[in-house]
């Protein structure tokens, strides 16, 4: 399955992944799993959101057990984030069939949509929009680089975006989803173990900066009379920087946009996209508020003006305590560890986390041993890919087959 999945959609330049919503990449990923689907004689069948499910037993009957994650990438994106997940929860089913299990309850496997945002700038539009936390009229506002609507994307890839909305009929037939997920940082890899469960996602968001100037001239224009954005868009770098470190957050700065983005002009506009993320809420309001003070101190004294839009926010998510305490009972008694499994938070955002607030929630993590995501680099080792297909195998048959 790795080796079928892994050229798609990957840039022979920069070996990362392109994969972006509704893209011709997007759709032969889709067309990947439900061949994997087809092959094991799951049902399939996509939701009104565009999300893939392959079922194994009455997708109607309820109480599913669902697993999965998602195929789709930031730009030059490594292979590991998401489809891991998807990768792991078919294997994870073809070792519970080779153990003769009976099945108690359904059994799912899902890729979600749109996780990563990386076109139209919003992350996990498919969960958001299935559990209710995107508006259709917000959805059908999202536009990608090219001025590209959503709705369009979704026609042009052959999907009917007339049916988006929430799905409540659908959560509700699920009584437990569990994502697996490569580990976006070194927690695993300096305890040593191959496996770890979640134990929340801390809150996070994306902020828009608009730094409004004046264009000129870059060779005629002296430096005391130009209004320039591009000088205060780099003191809220570093002042991010500075707030990040005081306050034990994360802040990055990490998509710009620039116009007239002429080599001899002075910008009129800059706009740039903060990600920050923090251990609680508390944290998270101080460094987003401090960097937008210092924001508005530098482009006062510079002449310029600036708008701060949220443009998207996720509060904190502890996973549901009972289910994540019974993964780690299943997986301490497994043969893989015999031993208490780690239990860790993260920073990063995942459709576990949007859709806790509407079905119990878990997740697991395999070990990255440098900790790089996001990036060609991402990486995990062979061994522990399997000890994680383990593992969610384990946790699928305490949880599906009991």
């Amino acid at each position: 399955m790795w080796r079928e999945l892994a050229p798609v959609g990957r840039h022979p330049d920069s070996g990362g992944y392109r994969r972006y919503a509704w893209s011709a990449a997007d759709l032969e990923c889709r067309a990947w799993f439900r061949a994997q689907a087809e092959a094991r004689g799951l049902t399939y069948e996509t939701d009104r959101n565009g999300n893939q499910w392959a079922w194994l037993g009455d997708p109607l009957a309820g109480d599913a057990v669902v697993t999965g994650s998602h195929l789709d990438s930031v730009p030059d994106g490594g292979a590991f984030d998401g489809p891991l997940g998807v990768v792991s929860s078919f294997a994870a089913l073809d070792e519970l069939r080779s153990r003769g299990v009976a099945f108690t309850r359904p059994l799912a496997v899902t890729n979600f949509g749109d996780e990563e945002g990386a076109r139209f700038g919003l992350a996990c539009v498919g969960s958001r929009l299935a559990a209710g936390q995107l508006t259709v009229a917000d959805a059908h506002r999202l536009r990608d680089a090219d001025g590209i609507a959503l709705p369009a994307a979704m026609e042009s890839a052959g999907y009917d975006p007339d049916t988006i909305g929430p799905d409540p009929e659908r959560l509700a037939r699920i009584g437990a989803f569990v994502e697996l997920h490569v580990e976006q940082g070194r927690a695993l890899d300096l305890t040593g173990d191959p496996v770890g469960i979640a134990s929340a996602i801390w809150p996070h968001g994306r902020w828009r900066f608009d730094f409004r100037g004046e264009a000129n001239h870059a060779g005629t224009t002296r430096l005391v009379d130009r209004r320039d954005p591009m000088l205060t868009y780099a003191e809220t770098v570093l002042a991010a920087r500075r707030e990040a470190e005081l306050t034990g957050a994360l802040a990055t700065f990490g998509k710009i946009a620039v116009e007239p983005n002429g080599v001899n002009a002075i910008p009129s506009l800059v706009r740039g996209w903060l990600d920050s993320r923090a251990a609680d809420q508390a944290t998270l309001d101080a460094v987003v508020t401090g960097i937008e003070r210092a924001a508005r101190e530098y482009a006062e004294r510079a002449g310029i003006d600036l708008d701060v839009v949220r443009e998207s926010f996720t509060p904190v998510v502890e996973f549901e305590h009972a289910l994540r305490d019974e993964l780690a009972k299943i997986l301490e008694g497994s043969g893989d560890t015999g031993r208490p499994v780690p239990v860790l938070g993260t920073g990063a955002g995942h459709d576990a986390g949007i859709l806790s607030a509407s079905v119990p929630t878990a997740m697991l993590f395999v070990r990255n041993p440098t900790g790089i995501s996001h990036s060609p680099a991402e990486h995990a080792a062979e061994d522990d890919c399997m000890a994680g297909v383990r593992a969610l195998a384990d946790v699928l048959e305490g949880l599906a087959c009991s």
